[in-house]
């Protein structure tokens, strides 16, 4: 019977590009650039990696959607080098690639790596698929900000709150990851905004406003795991390893039948579940240090919290302006400012939040180090709430 690959692996290296518009770097650079620090952290050589998994989603930089890019990129010659996409999840489903081939005792050491430069397609949101048949079928809703302003809509309704209570709850996750991004040094935005600016700025979908968005940025980011026992032969003290990756794909049961009210995404509830079990979590809330969540639309991060078993059904909203994910509060939720100030470089952006959990637990994140965390989770949402993919991972002190 399957046992799960709960500290079954460690991660030896992380490395994260400064995400943004990244204008001064190409594709491969920005790979380079997360790789080296991954490589430099771990403390090995290039030729000791035995496999690695690429995630990219939407990057023109792709020859025949392989991974020859990245694999020139990094010259790392001759070992099995696999391309991973899975929409907005596609960093965490590399990095789930690369633990699996070590978990399973496949290879001794993995890359994972996730890159995407989207501000070079000139598209303001993210770009559009190529038209096919099938985009007919999964996104009539047009746009991402519509989609998940149809998940506020229906979470309003669910719970019985007025559209001032929850555009407030919005804006305090929206509040809240600005001051938090101020204090990482590679994210996109940097700068604190105030609550009558985010109340007020212009309506994107209602209630999203602009700043309720997040951005669009490039960036890459990478992780290189092995076992412990080789972690610990390599000279390695502090180890972090993964508790628990799991995955969990919509069949579309959401829009096609009557069981599902708008509220919450199932996908998330499915994979959260799964994970706990696998970590051997049972009280997440009380459990759990610090999350880095897919905060694609703020509402997404504060139904999130919902559907990770933190806050009961409907008390989201009050554990948001209560302060309970705030840098201060009891776990604290994008420490880092989440996607709203790095932006979504789709392939990295999973890779970006072990990358941050991963620092947090290692005391090196400097001006945004939370007192002594143990363990970690993050949360890689794609798709739309009605037909999507959650991914979710969950790291700590080994």
């Amino acid at each position: 019977m399957a046992s799960g690959i709960k500290d079954k692996v460690a991660i030896l290296g992380m490395g994260c590009s400064r995400f943004g518009e990244r204008w001064d770097a190409s594709t491969p650079e920005l790979l380079v650039e997360a790789f080296e620090e991954a490589l430099a952290d771990a403390g090995i050589e290039r030729e000791q990696i035995e496999a690695a998994w690429f995630g990219s989603c939407m990057d023109g930089v792709n020859v025949g959607n392989s991974a020859i890019p990245a694999s020139t990129a990094l010259r790392l010659d001759g070992i099995p080098f696999s391309r991973m996409e899975n929409m907005c999840a596609t960093g965490t489903e590399a990095l789930r690639g690369a633990v699996y081939a070590v978990a399973s005792g496949a290879v001794d050491i993995a890359l994972a790596i996730g890159a995407e430069k989207l501000k070079d397609t000139g598209y303001g949101g993210l770009p559009p698929p190529f038209k096919g048949t099938f985009n007919d079928l999964w996104m009539p809703m047009g746009s991402a900000p519509a989609g998940f302003a149809q998940l506020a809509a229906g979470y309003r309704a669910k719970h019985g709150m007025s559209k001032e209570e929850l555009k407030r709850a919005i804006a305090h996750v929206t509040w809240k990851s600005h001051q938090n991004g101020v204090h990482s040094p590679k994210a996109h935005f940097r700068k604190a905004v105030d609550m009558d600016t985010i109340l007020n700025a212009p309506m994107i979908a209602d209630p999203l406003g602009l700043f309720d968005c997040c951005g669009v940025s490039d960036g890459a980011a990478a992780a290189i795991v092995c076992t412990p026992e080789i972690a610990r032969a390599l000279g390695k003290r502090d180890l972090v390893s993964v508790k628990a990756i799991q995955l969990s794909i919509s069949s579309g049961v959401e829009s096609t039948m009557n069981d599902w009210d708008g509220s919450h995404v199932r996908t998330t509830r499915t994979a959260a579940k799964r994970a706990y079990a696998e970590a051997g979590i049972d009280k997440p809330r009380e459990q759990i240090n610090l999350m880095e969540v897919h905060d694609c639309f703020s509402i997404t991060e504060l139904v999130t919290m919902e559907d990770l078993f933190i806050s009961g059904e409907g008390r989201a909203v009050h554990d948001v302006l209560d302060g309970f994910y705030d840098s201060t509060g009891a776990i604290p939720c994008q420490i880092d400012g989440g996607l709203k100030c790095f932006g979504h470089p789709i392939g990295a952006s999973g890779l970006r939040m072990a990358y941050e959990v991963y620092t947090q637990l290692l005391g090196r994140a400097g001006e945004r180090q939370l007192p002594a965390p143990s363990i970690g989770l993050t949360h890689n949402l794609g798709g739309v709430p009605y037909l999507g993919i959650a991914a979710i991972s969950i790291l700590g002190l080994l």
